[in-house]
């Protein structure tokens, strides 16, 4: 249970990588096609309102959207938290172009991270989820102190 809960794509099988992607098509998709609605929330609530965003039906399907491609990806959460920051400073921020390069740029990090915790300490596996963490939150520290040193 523990190995579960740190994450691993050690026991993972075609079914489970259909699955997946079967998740991640229809998430992009519906992502996509709010794409011009996130760029209006850039500039907050209020003004995606006044652009006429419904703001709460938006929330509600992004929401929706969201818990489904986290209730996909189990314990490696770290990758969906520090790489649209590292795609946004590669792309812009217009998330028609940013949600593809994050989903692609998600991929290849997850591939890459898989390899190096199968083999940093052969044969024993880390679990990726730890791996992922250990990048993930000197990153996600650095984002939330470049933030709130903007401010």
């Amino acid at each position: 249970m523990l190995f579960w809960l740190l994450g691993s794509l050690g026991g993972a099988g075609w079914t489970d990588v259909r699955l997946c992607l079967a998740v991640l098509a229809v998430a992009l998709v519906v992502c996509l096609s709010y794409a011009r609605t996130l760029d209006a929330f850039a500039f907050g609530q209020d003004a995606a309102a006044a652009l006429g965003v419904s703001v709460a039906r938006t929330r509600l399907v992004l929401l929706c959207v969201t818990a489904l491609l986290v209730s996909s990806a189990g314990a490696i959460r770290f990758v969906g938290l520090v790489l649209p920051h590292a795609a946004r400073a590669l792309t812009g921020p217009g998330h028609a172009r940013l949600l593809p390069v994050t989903a692609l740029a998600g991929a290849v990090f997850l591939v890459w991270v898989d390899t190096l915790a199968r083999t940093v300490l052969d044969p024993q596996e880390v679990p990726v989820g730890v791996v992922t963490s250990l990048i993930g939150v000197p990153a996600f520290v650095a984002v939330l102190y470049r933030t709130r040193r903007a401010r």
